[in-house]
C-alpha cells in the first residue's frame, strides 16, 4: 500500500466555491453508465437492485439495517458463547445469521453479517469489540508509528472465511440479492484514533484539523483496506453493496469536503468496475447529502431526519434513495407505524427510486412481529 501523505488530495487547498457549488460542477448531469457485471447474478432483476438502478419496480423493496442481529432470539442462541468478531470469521455461522431475518421478516435481500471493524482484525490490528460497549482498540492511532498496525490487505489470506460465506449465501439465496457492506474511512478512522466509540469525536476531530497529513495518511490506508474488504465480496458473489459512514454527520459540509469526501470517493471508485450498484449512508447527514452522492453512490441512505423528498431534491434526480422509518417508531402502537410507514413510502415515490429501510440499524429491543409486519404492509402499500 502506498504512502499517501504527499499525495493525498486532502492536501490541496481549501475550495473558494461552497459545498454545494462544488457538487455542481463535479457532477453536472448523470454519471457515466457503469460496464455490467460478466454474466449476470440470479438477483440483478430482483426489486432491489431495479430500484438501485432506478428502474420500475413491482413493489417497494425493503430491508433492515442490522436486521441480522439481537433482535433475534434464534441469534441470540446461535451466538451465545460466542465473541463477535470470532463470530463473523465462521462461515457456516455467518451464513445462518445473516439467513435468519430473510426467514424471519421476508425482507428483500440479506445483508451480509460482518462487522466494520473485521477488516482491521484480519490483518492483525489488536481489537476487541466489548458487549454494550463497541469495538476498542488496544493501540490507538495517535502518530505516524501507529499507522504501521494498518498493513495492506491480502484477500486470499486475511479474508478467506469472507469468501466462503458470500459463496454459501448467494447459493442459498438464489435471486434474492446480498448485500455487502464496509466501513467508510472516516467512521474506522474514528474508532482507531479515539481508541473506541466517542459521542463528541474529540481527539479525531483534532488530528483532521491539527495533523492533517497523518490524518489524511490513515484515511487513505483505510480507503484501500475497505475498497478490498468490499471487492471480496463482490467477487464472491454480493450484487449490491453499502459503504457505512455511520458519525459522519458530526463534520460541517467544509470539513467533509475538504478532509473526507475524497477518501470515500476513493473506495466507492474502487469497486465501480464491478458494475453494482453502491449504497452511501451516515447518520446526521442531512447537510452532507448532495456530497455524499457526488462522492460516487447509486444510492443515498437517509436518515429518519430529512424527509425522503427533500432528500431527493437536494442530491438531484441521478440517485434513488434509501430509508428513513425513524426507529423508534418501532415502539410505538401499530396505528402510529402504519401511518409513518405510509408517509415514508409517499415521500420515497417522489424518489426516481426508493429503497425502503429504517433511518438506522434494528434496535435488540424491537419486536421481530413488529418488523415483519412492517414489511407486508411496504409490500402491500406499494404494489403497483
Amino acid at each position: 500500500m502506498r504512502e499517501s501523505v504527499t499525495e493525498s488530495p486532502n492536501r490541496a487547498a481549501a475550495p473558494n466555491l461552497s459545498a454545494i457549488e462544488k457538487v455542481e460542477q463535479q457532477v453536472p448531469g448523470p454519471r457515466e453508465e457503469r460496464p455490467p457485471v460478466e454474466g449476470r447474478s440470479a438477483a440483478y432483476d430482483s426489486d432491489l437492485l431495479r430500484a438501485a438502478r432506478r428502474e420500475p419496480v413491482s413493489r417497494t423493496p425493503v430491508w433492515f439495517m442490522r436486521q441480522a442481529g439481537r433482535a433475534l432470539p434464534e441469534y441470540r442462541k446461535v451466538r451465545a458463547g460466542i465473541p463477535m468478531l470470532e463470530s463473523c470469521m465462521r462461515p457456516d455461522l455467518v451464513t445462518e445469521i445473516t439467513l435468519q431475518p430473510v426467514r424471519r421478516y421476508g425482507v428483500d435481500a440479506a445483508v451480509f453479517f460482518s462487522d466494520i471493524v473485521l477488516p482491521l482484525k484480519a490483518i492483525g490490528v489488536d481489537l476487541e469489540i466489548k458487549p454494550d460497549v463497541g469495538p476498542v482498540i488496544a493501540n490507538p492511532v495517535r502518530d505516524f508509528a501507529g499507522l504501521e498496525q494498518i498493513r495492506p490487505l491480502d484477500p486470499d489470506a486475511d479474508l478467506w472465511f469472507v469468501t466462503e460465506a458470500v459463496r454459501q449465501l448467494v447459493g442459498e439465496l438464489g435471486p434474492k440479492p446480498l448485500i455487502g457492506f464496509g466501513g467508510a474511512p472516516f467512521t474506522v478512522a474514528s474508532y482507531l484514533i479515539e481508541g473506541g466509540p466517542s459521542k463528541n469525536l474529540e481527539k479525531t476531530k483534532a488530528m483532521m484539523l491539527g495533523a492533517p497529513e497523518l490524518f489524511a495518511a490513515l484515511l487513505d490506508r483505510l480507503a484501500d483496506l475497505t475498497a478490498g474488504f468490499l471487492r471480496v465480496q463482490i467477487e464472491a458473489g454480493a450484487s449490491i453493496v453499502q459503504l457505512f459512514d455511520s458519525w459522519v454527520g458530526a463534520l460541517s459540509p467544509r470539513d467533509y469536503q475538504r478532509y473526507v469526501m475524497p477518501h470515500s470517493a476513493k473506495v466507492l471508485a474502487a469497486v465501480a468496475d464491478l458494475g453494482v450498484p453502491r449504497i452511501h449512508f451516515g447518520v446526521g447527514t442531512g447537510e452532507l447529502l448532495p456530497l455524499m452522492a457526488a462522492a460516487g453512490a447509486d444510492v443515498v441512505g437517509v436518515d429518519w431526519r430529512v424527509p425522503l423528498d427533500e432528500a431527493s431534491r437536494r442530491i438531484g434526480p441521478g440517485y434513488a434513495v434509501q430509508g428513513n422509518l425513524d426507529p423508534a417508531v418501532i415502539f410505538a402502537p401499530w396505528p402510529a407505524i402504519e401511518t409513518r410507514v405510509r408517509e415514508v413510502l409517499r415521500e420515497g415515490a417522489q424518489a426516481p427510486g426508493h429503497i425502503f429501510n429504517l433511518g438506522h440499524g434494528v434496535m435488540p429491543e424491537m419486536d421481530p412481529d413488529t418488523l415483519a409486519r412492517v414489511v407486508e404492509l411496504v409490500h402491500e402499500a406499494s404494489a403497483r
